[in-house]
């Protein structure tokens, strides 16, 4: 009776516990290209699930847009602001009232930045929010370092 019990309580669980897992629907990847001269082009490359899209650094009215804080340091200069590239969504969105900018599938975020010969890395924060057709995930906060 007791393992009968036993089961029917973890049956009963099992879909609740299945549910209540986290979503990580995009994957960062973070990469430096020496160009020459102690310049580097940054790469911050996020891969997004299918169904669900991320917010460019001009989002519209409403959500929250995709951020970089790059740490100061005597070491580096930042040349000019993050760019993106990839094929950029533009939709009116009825739950923000909103024409709002977003990228599905990929997108690059691209930082030039020029650093003294003893720099070896740069570090920083990033936050975006995403969304699928359904849901919007909590904005969140990423650190990063990239290795030069």
């Amino acid at each position: 009776m007791r393992k009968l019990f036993l089961i029917a309580l973890i049956c009963w669980a099992l879909p609740a516990l299945v549910s209540a897992q986290i979503l990580n629907p995009v994957h960062w990847n973070y990469s430096a290209k020496s160009i020459g001269n102690g310049q580097y082009i940054l790469h911050l490359t996020a891969n997004i699930d299918p169904g669900w899209h991320v917010y460019a650094q001009d989002a519209g009215q409403g959500p929250v847009p995709t951020s970089f804080k790059f740490d100061k340091n005597g070491g580096t200069d930042f040349m000019g602001k993050v760019r993106e590239i990839g094929k950029e969504h533009k939709e009116f969105d009825k739950n923000f009232n909103s024409v709002l900018k977003f990228y599905e599938n990929k997108v690059d975020f691209v930082q030039y930045v020029k650093v003294k010969p003893e720099t070896k890395s740069v570090k920083g924060t990033l936050e975006y929010m995403v969304c699928d057709n359904h849901q919007c995930l909590p904005p969140k906060d990423i650190d990063f370092e990239i290795h030069l």
